[in-house]
């Protein structure tokens, strides 16, 4: 051999082999709690491990609206102070001057949240208010006091809204005639960035949960499609259709509670043991949620009778946790929003338990909108493990089928074996990829697989075909020559595979984005790796077999 080097020390081999052990490691070996495990890491989706699926429908309206700034602030604040003869005296393009017969304050008025207030003696001894607001955010605060919801300004439109609410478009124009306002345009649905945020937020509630790389996928503008392998129809209704929305709310008097902050001004920590054996989960607020939970503490009394005024937590108006302001957090919070706190929860394995709910709830429970079960459908365990069989079986049908034909063709077990060997290697490393990303196995992906194995073949038959054109090994330079050519053709077929998957994988969804993912790196891992590789094992192989080998001349 002309002290050549074995076929099986050349790089391109060796690289096919190291990523073969890799991907046969990510596939078997996992690392939990500093312990190595040895088994399958292989991840099943819905149509081979069985679950439940279910697709939700979420509420909300975008809305153009107009209405007269002056009266929202005459409505307002007339409810607010609780008098009825408040009179706007001017509205200019940034501001709205009314005066009360109340004797209020500069930091009473800006904890409604309509903007920086200046206070004046008015001359009949009641209050002059200047406040600092737009026509724009006048009608946001509007929606959100009268419709107790989180309203969003849509940028670069004028007066139009977001409302993560379910709404009518007559319900809101009763709720607007009071202030001369209308719907000039009503859309039932929500905006992209808040179904893509809900849609990171349930990935986030179901990973807390355990259930890893769950499948959620977005579909039109306010649905979203959730498949759950393993879990049942009730238990995915609880954990996916009911992560709520998370309030906080104060103590007012009595029953009676007002709103403080959404769960979208909250940025959760993790369970933890305090002193004393004491659980606690610690969370940190905004900016505006501390200055918002400063104010409305001092305005309802709970700085200095924390014990009347609690802290209730809501998740879909139920109260999930409740508990007033620690002395000392009472004392801080007058002068300084406080951002960092923390809500205890008991000592021993309850206070433990009760933390972790907690925290699922402060990370989870911030859905911007509700959400209804619009469907939902079963597949049984015993079905997903007969459909889990009889795609083993198929893949093994295909496997044999393609060695018969291979067989059949060349009659050479030096060329055969090779080919079937990558073929199968392309399986294995395929598998190790979906074990690193995530990616569920369900039938799709697994059609996505056979697809690749008739691909793969195809393109060792091009390479076996072009470089024995004359029924034996040719010369280095001729080899290099025709491996040149077998491969031009095979770049040039993966890439109309590759044309062919695009759109699948950019304008798909679930199944059809699945079969084009596992097509795709199929098709990348046999172009790059594999291929190859299985030309320096032919070359290697049939000079072995022969005991000759050309010399250029």
């Amino acid at each position: 051999m002309n002290g050549e080097e074995p076929f099986y020390k050349k790089p391109r081999v060796l690289l096919l082999l190291i990523v073969i052990l890799a991907s046969i490691a990510a596939m078997t070996v996992s690392y939990e709690n500093g312990e190595v495990k040895v088994g399958s890491n292989l991840n099943y989706g819905l149509d081979l491990q069985g679950g439940s699926w279910l697709q939700l429908q979420l509420q909300g309206a975008i809305v153009q609206v107009s209405a007269d700034e002056s009266k929202i602030i005459q409505s307002e604040f007339q409810r607010l102070l609780n008098d009825p003869s408040i009179k706007v005296e001017e509205t200019t393009l940034n501001s709205v001057t009314f005066t009360t017969t109340k004797q209020t304050t500069q930091k009473i008025i800006d904890s409604f949240g309509f903007g920086k207030s200046t206070i004046t003696q008015a001359p009949d001894g009641g209050t002059r208010v200047s406040l600092q607001i737009s026509r724009e955010y006048s009608i946001q605060k509007y929606l959100e006091n009268n419709l107790d919801a989180e309203i969003r300004m849509i940028p670069g439109n004028i007066l139009t809204f977001e409302i993560r609410k379910a709404v009518t478009e007559d319900e809101l124009n009763a709720l607007l005639k009071p202030v001369d306002g209308k719907v000039n345009s009503f859309k039932a649905g929500v905006s992209s960035d808040t179904r893509e945020e809900t849609k990171k937020i349930l990935e986030s509630k179901l990973n807390n949960l355990g259930m890893k790389e769950i499948p959620i996928r977005t579909v039109g503008d306010d649905y979203i499609l959730i498949d759950l392998a393993g879990v049942d129809i009730t238990t995915a209704k609880d954990i996916a259709a009911k992560p709520g929305k998370f309030e906080i709310r104060i103590q007012v008097n009595g029953n009676v509670t007002e709103h403080v902050l959404y769960g979208t001004e909250i940025t959760p920590g993790l369970p933890e043991k305090q002193t004393g054996d004491q659980w606690a989960v610690t969370f940190t607020l905004s900016d505006a949620g501390a200055a918002v939970l400063r104010d409305a503490a001092i305005q309802y009394g709970a700085v200095t009778n924390p014990e009347a005024h609690e802290l209730i937590m809501l998740l879909d108006e139920k109260e999930v946790y409740s508990a007033p302001l620690s002395p000392e957090l009472a004392r801080n919070i007058q002068s300084v929003p406080v951002k960092s706190l923390s809500a205890t929860t008991g000592v021993g394995d309850e206070g433990q338990r009760r933390a972790n709910e907690l925290q699922i709830h402060l990370r989870a429970g911030a859905l911007p909108v509700e959400v209804d079960v619009i469907g939902a459908g079963e597949v049984s365990a015993e079905l997903g493990s007969r459909f889990k069989s009889q795609v083993l079986i198929a893949g093994l049908i295909a496997l044999i089928l393609v060695a018969i034909v291979v067989s059949l063709r060349y009659k050479q077990p030096n060329i055969v074996i090779p080919m079937l060997s990558t073929s199968f290697s392309e399986v294995i490393i395929i598998l190790g990829f979906t074990v690193l990303v995530g990616f569920q196995l369900d039938l799709p992906t697994i059609a996505g697989i056979i697809a690749v194995i008739g691909t793969g073949i195809d393109h060792l038959i091009i390479i076996t075909d072009e470089v024995l054109a004359g029924g034996a090994m040719p010369p280095d330079k001729v080899y290099r020559s025709r491996l040149t050519k077998a491969f031009a053709i095979i770049f040039s077929a993966a890439a109309t595979v590759l044309v062919a998957m695009s759109p699948l994988l950019i304008m798909g969804f679930g199944a059809l984005r699945g079969f084009a993912v596992i097509t795709i790196v199929g098709v990348l891992i046999g172009v790059f790796i594999a291929r190859p590789a299985y030309a320096e094992v032919i070359q290697g192989m049939l000079v072995e077999d022969t005991g000759k080998k050309f010399v250029d001349e």
